[in-house]
């Protein structure tokens, strides 16, 4: 086994170790004590998103941040028929083991972007695990389908075109993978140097391997197609955990939804707040960030 990358300097404090659950190697930060939180990252980040507020947190709970199937320094498998190796549920069923492997089996959870989604899916398969959730920037995967128009579209192109069957999508980042990577977070953070260099630099190094990519490709495909069968059959069910949504001032959720009242047609107990700034109110708003956080968690 390759040697297991740390990164002290940002995450001081934690832990570095991968764990396998049914055969899937996910590479998993910890820090901290006390009860526990999940931190799951989004596209096209890994865990190191959260090192602004990680260990603060940590000095209130006992931290994970592990790297989603697919994405950082986790395993990438194939995306199998359908793309239901990457599907949501497949993701909540990584996610609930390697918290189990750690000796947890009711948490808090804490979701951005397609860490979001996993969150979510989690909570409709898995109640009984989910003690609190937390949901950044995202309206529910089968709303924001649905309610597809221009702006959106013109917003979220990614949405369409990293849905694309293969190899168009990998054909064409494969060209230049840093442009591709760079302007996408650029477009979506709306405080200037938000990210940290050495967090870009992983971001780049992780983007740049061409498994990752292609996972990130069966991410979106599965969410455009097997989650939606998932979402469709759940239809009916709602979440019952207790749910905070939080989403930037700047950004494409809260100008084109009504989050909290989006969320309450999907849960029974529903706050929110918006935070000023775009996408990654971890990296651009730390501070009103944890407030939020620590005052619900």
């Amino acid at each position: 086994m390759s040697t297991i990358r740390t990164f002290p300097e940002l995450l001081p404090g934690f832990q570095w170790q991968d764990i396998e659950v049914e055969g899937v190697r996910i590479r998993t930060a910890t820090g901290g004590k006390g009860p526990p939180v999940l931190l799951l990252h989004g596209h096209p980040q890994m865990h190191l998103t959260w090192h602004k507020v990680a260990p603060t947190l940590a000095e209130h709970f006992t931290v994970v941040a592990p790297d989603l199937r697919g994405y950082g320094d986790s395993a990438k498998p194939e995306g199998g028929a359908d793309h239901a190796n990457y599907s949501k549920r497949a993701m909540v069923a990584d996610q609930v083991g390697v918290m189990k492997a750690l000796g947890f089996e009711r948490f808090r959870v804490v979701g951005h972007d397609r860490g979001g989604r996993v969150a979510h899916r989690m909570a409709l398969d898995t109640p009984q695990v989910v003690e609190k959730l937390v949901l950044i920037d995202i309206a529910p995967t089968a709303t924001m389908y649905a309610h597809t128009n221009m702006e959106f579209a013109r917003r979220y192109f990614w949405w369409f075109f990293l849905i694309q069957p293969y190899p168009l999508p990998e054909k064409l980042i494969d060209g230049d993978p840093d442009f591709f990577l760079e302007n996408h977070i650029a477009g979506q953070i709306k405080i200037p140097r938000s990210v940290d260099p050495r967090v870009m630099a992983e971001y780049r190094r992780c983007y740049a391997d061409p498994t990752m990519r292609h996972a990130a490709c069966e991410d979106y495909r599965a969410a455009a197609g097997i989650d939606l069968e998932h979402d469709a059959a759940d239809a009916n069910k709602r979440v019952t955990a207790p749910l905070l949504a939080l989403w930037g001032a700047r950004g494409t959720v809260g100008a084109l939804y009504d989050v909290v009242e989006t969320w309450r047609e999907k849960a029974t107990d529903v706050q929110g707040h918006a935070i000023d700034c775009g996408h990654s109110p971890q990296e651009e708003a730390p501070e009103e960030f944890l407030h939020q956080l620590k005052e619900f968690l």
